[in-house]
């Protein structure tokens, strides 16, 4: 293994140009090697400008040049992959790799996935798709960067996958630049169930169309509806007229970078797609429906307090749901037309947004290329390092105060990762603002919450709820993991010689708090070094888990002050 001096020598700056879908497919799959497999098992090293990474249960060992370095192992790579064999090293295939991987994991678990290369071959097809057809991004800034992510997660071993055709997903897809009206069903009002804590959500809706008197609206995601539409249960209230097809119509809405859900009528509104999307089947469950709401009203008090303090900082609420409550053959609701029918609406931006200031998707600023002008690059054009290093300084004390004063003060866990945060830069591109959202992945730990999840139903405060060493894993893999050490990456791309000056400053950051917090432990840990958990998307796609369960690998830390300080005297030396 390479000395941890070793693995801060940047090889040079950043990408000059995208990569081809067949690089791309090949170095996600290598990062998630690297992250989950051969990095815990220590069977990688990097030499000469390459890292050389083993499969020992293959006898595979594999190189690829390294474009730039990094303190948390998380290198960048430049093109294509080889393998040694007897004849030398020979180029491999995106399909050659995944065929080495599957192999590989099929050994290491004693599991077999007979879907693992073709999900992977859909994530293929579909940065091929986005990088052979890319229109011309249009004026709105923010949505040019909910729709940039042509690569998608960068530790997902298919980011791209989909469970449908390529044909119906184009026209739905965000980073083909979609938009698309809203299939418009009127239902009769005791069939429709809903909830809200704020009247004007459920008005936003029934504002998207007229119906006939009796009836309700329940816009419908198109491709959904193309999914459920034979039903035979929906087909006979059709039949009977307990539901009409009013077709499409209104706003044009546009998908963002969730897929399901979509912005337009100043809200979000986030539908159920049965599709799956990386992991999962993208549908709003039951217990998220109503959950959504029920959050919204148990974190007013918290988030009216957080907002207090942090006005720099804000979570768009989740205020009502609509769905169709269909009786099946028992009398209660049809669960699959009531999930599939489900949408929430999600608070839009202008009501939050400070005057002035541009919204940008967080992981639009922090992709590792720049496919869109929220790039880090396009922020920070021509600046030199002491205004890179401004810039980071100013962005860690919007992101990381109010995530950490909702885990210690209120025991509510948010899940600010990259497509879960909204970055309001100001017209010099400098940070203004951050906007938190997405309730699906917020939680509550419930030895402090015990009394409010206590007066909820089991069904909706079981999923509701983490605890407390679960609750700390997310929000340390969401915020330093896959949110801060990947906007420091970008960063470090422009200025290589930064990086370790970037992670003095997360973890000055970090002091100010365990200060505040009397030098809380778990804090404490951080700031000393204690591996951080990445969350294993590789092993968890193999072992075909729901998300829910994915587990988490341990990955060396850059906070230490010994490391930090050891960095600091390699570049002083330079």
């Amino acid at each position: 293994m390479p000395s941890r001096l070793d693995a801060r020598h940047p090889m040079s700056s950043a990408p000059t140009e995208l990569p081809t879908a067949d690089h791309a497919v090949a170095h996600t799959l290598l990062n998630c090697l690297l992250r989950e497999v051969s990095g815990p098992e220590h069977q990688t090293a990097v030499a000469d400008g390459r890292l050389h990474l083993r499969l020992p249960r293959r006898g595979v060992v594999l190189r690829i040049a390294l474009r730039r370095t990094s303190l948390t192992g998380a290198h960048r790579f430049t093109g294509p992959v080889f393998e040694e064999r007897a004849t030398g090293w020979e180029e491999l295939s995106w399909r050659e790799l995944a065929e080495h991987v599957q192999a590989e994991l099929t050994l290491r678990s004693g599991l077999g996935n007979e879907e693992f290369l073709t999900q992977l071959a859909s994530s293929h097809d579909g940065v091929a798709a986005a990088l052979a057809d890319r229109p011309e991004a249009g004026r709105d800034r923010y949505l040019e960067s909910e729709q940039a992510l042509l690569f998608g997660h960068r530790f997902h071993p298919a980011p791209k996958a989909r469970s449908a055709g390529r044909d119906a997903w184009t026209a739905y897809a965000p980073e083909a630049r979609a938009a698309f009206r809203l299939r418009h069903l009127a239902v009769r009002s005791e069939l429709i169930a809903e909830d809200t804590t704020d009247p004007a959500a459920l008005a936003l809706l029934d504002g998207l169309a007229a119906v006939p008197d009796g009836y309700r609206l329940l816009p419908a995601h198109p491709w959904q509806y193309e999914l459920l539409r034979d039903n035979p249960l929906l087909q006979a209230a059709l039949e009977r007229g307990d539901v009409l097809d009013l077709g499409l119509g209104g706003v044009p809405f546009t998908p963002t970078a969730s897929v399901r859900t979509l912005y337009g009528a100043g809200a979000f509104l986030k539908f159920s797609l049965n599709v799956r999307i990386t992991n999962c089947l993208r549908k709003n469950a039951a217990y998220e429906l109503t959950g959504a709401v029920t959050l919204t009203r148990l974190l007013a008090e918290p988030l009216a307090e957080l907002a207090g303090r942090f006005p720099d900082a804000a979570m768009l609420r989740e205020p009502a749901f609509r769905t169709l409550a269909l009786p099946g053959a028992d009398g209660l609701p049809d669960t699959s037309l009531f999930e599939g029918f489900g949408l929430i609406v999600r608070e839009g931006l202008d009501g939050v947004l400070k005057p002035g200031v541009t919204p940008l998707l967080a992981a639009a600023v922090a992709d590792e290329y720049p496919t869109s002008s929220a790039h880090i690059s396009a922020l920070l054009d021509g600046a030199g390092p002491q205004e890179a290093r401004a810039w980071w300084a100013a962005y860690l004390r919007l992101l990381v105060p109010p995530v950490l004063a909702a885990y210690f003060d209120h025991g509510v866990v948010l899940e600010p990762h990259l497509q879960n945060v909204v970055l309001a830069v100001d017209s010099a591109g400098r940070p203004a603002q951050v906007l938190f959202r997405d309730l699906e992945g917020t939680k509550l730990l419930p030895e402090r919450n015990a009394a409010l999840l206590d007066r909820l139903p089991p069904e909706v405060a079981a999923p509701m709820a983490y605890d407390a060493q679960r609750g700390w894993d997310r929000v340390v893999y969401c915020l330093l993991v896959n949110h801060v050490s990947e906007l420091l990456a970008a960063l470090a791309d422009q200025h290589p010689s930064l990086e370790a000056a970037l992670w003095e400053e997360v973890r000055s950051v970090l002091e100010e708090h365990a200060d505040a917090y009397g030098r809380a432990p778990r804090l404490n840990a951080l700031l000393a070094g204690v591996p951080l958990p990445a969350k294993a998307n590789l092993l968890t796609r193999w072992e075909r888990k729901a998300d829910r369960a994915a587990g988490y690998v341990r990955l060396p830390s850059p906070l230490a002050a010994d490391v930090l300080a050891e960095a600091g005297r390699s570049w002083g030396a330079r």
